[in-house]
């Protein structure tokens, strides 16, 4: 069909501006209807949304919970009593006393991961200023629980004596008093950042994956020959699969921000959720063409995969939602934020909504990302134009 379609005299010239429009609206509606008539693809993005971030975020949490400690108390005294006390819920569960004898029996069946030594006459040592030390083992087998629960037990007993050494007159007042106050996220929860940052994450994929499968797709079936006879211009085409897909995102994202973060999570919005699509649909822009491009360098649903593959995971590894930026080089944050539009809307992600940050904070990020969507737009473009209508 293609023959024929490069034999027929060229389209007429749209008549203006409205016609243009009323082709892309078209085309929305028909992307939209084969979006609806593909239940794969649906479930995909409700399950992306919906499930996928409550289980990353509730799942995949790294703070310190119900953790099992054992003590062995030898000096039974005033301070060691106090600092059995300290150890209470969320972040242990109830602490049970043990002898010398029990500790390597309870730590090699794992039913304790951390076991406290509080050696004889600790207090007396306190009261005296001598040297003294109390011994931790830890089940280092539960990495992430034996490095965050070392370190809340240390600073629970340091607390602790010199709380003790405090009131029995023993230790001078700091010179310095140090205060911590954890700001937008005061009690350190894991799943308040990992919940935002799966549906960042998952923006990115199901933009880049529904652009790239809806034209792999025609030209698996032969349905785009059908867009070559039709009075069409290439940008109405590619403008349309990128309206449609990144609209069912975005509806999706937003959705997933009021019902699954905020309402089933229990997650603070601190900013607003307009002005966070905003820049989501600037980024929908640039990951959709990207998208596009890929598609069109792709012959079958396979090969797309392969490619989008590495493509995403550099994306993500190197976005500053895994881990910070600063912690790149100089060289690879510089050529990250020239090339890839991600970086842009992690920031602009956590400053709207971790932050409460407006449009006078995040107009860089706006800027950035409609530069980059604009310069990805224009060349997914000429490739569409060259490999799908051969211009």
């Amino acid at each position: 069909m293609a023959g024929p379609a490069q034999g027929l005299p060229a389209a007429p010239a749209p008549s203006g501006l409205a016609t243009h429009a009323a082709n892309v609206l078209r085309l929305v509606v028909k992307e939209l209807r084969s979006i609806r008539a593909d239940p794969v693809m649906l479930f995909l993005v409700v399950y992306a949304f919906s499930f996928a971030v409550q289980s990353v975020a509730s799942g995949a949490s790294t703070e310190v919970r119900d953790l099992t400690v054992g003590v062995v108390d030898e000096d039974r005294s005033d301070l060691s009593r106090q600092i059995v006390s300290a150890f209470t819920p969320p972040l242990f569960k109830q602490v049970v006393p043990i002898t010398p004898a029990e500790v390597d029996p309870a730590m090699d069946s794992g039913r304790l991961v951390f076991v406290i030594d509080l050696p004889p006459r600790l207090q007396r040592d306190v009261l005296s200023a001598r040297p003294t030390s109390v011994q931790v083992n830890v089940d280092a087998t539960a990495m992430t629980q034996a490095g965050n629960g070392s370190v809340y037990i240390q600073t629970i007993i340091a607390q602790e004596v010199a709380n003790f050494a405090a009131r029995s007159d023993l230790s001078a007042a700091a010179p310095v008093r140090v205060v911590t106050r954890a700001m937008f996220n005061p009690n350190l929860q894991t799943s308040w950042f990992t919940s935002v940052m799966q549906v960042i994450n998952n923006i990115t994929l199901l933009t880049v994956i529904l652009t790239g499968a809806a034209l792999i797709r025609e030209r698996e079936q032969g349905t785009v020959e059908h867009l070559l006879v039709m009075p069409l211009v290439p940008v109405e085409i590619m403008l349309a699969k990128v309206v449609a897909n990144g609209l069912v995102i975005l509806v999706a994202a937003g959705l997933s921000l009021v019902f699954v973060v905020e309402g089933w999570l229990g997650v603070p919005i601190a900013g607003s959720i307009p002005l966070f699509l905003l820049g989501a649909g600037l980024y929908a822009l640039a990951v959709a063409a990207l998208g596009i491009l890929l598609g069109t360098i792709a012959t079958s649903m396979g090969q797309f995969g392969l490619l989008v593959i590495p493509i995403l995971l550099l994306m993500q590894l190197l976005s500053g939602s895994s881990t910070p930026m600063e912690s790149m080089p100089v060289w690879l944050q510089i050529v990250v934020q020239t090339l890839s539009p991600t970086p842009h809307f992690v920031a602009l992600a956590q400053a709207v909504l971790y932050r409460g940050a407006g449009l006078p904070i995040i107009w860089p990020q706006l800027l950035a990302l409609a530069a980059l969507g604009s310069v990805y737009f224009a060349f997914a473009l000429a490739r569409f134009r060259r490999v799908i209508f051969g211009d």
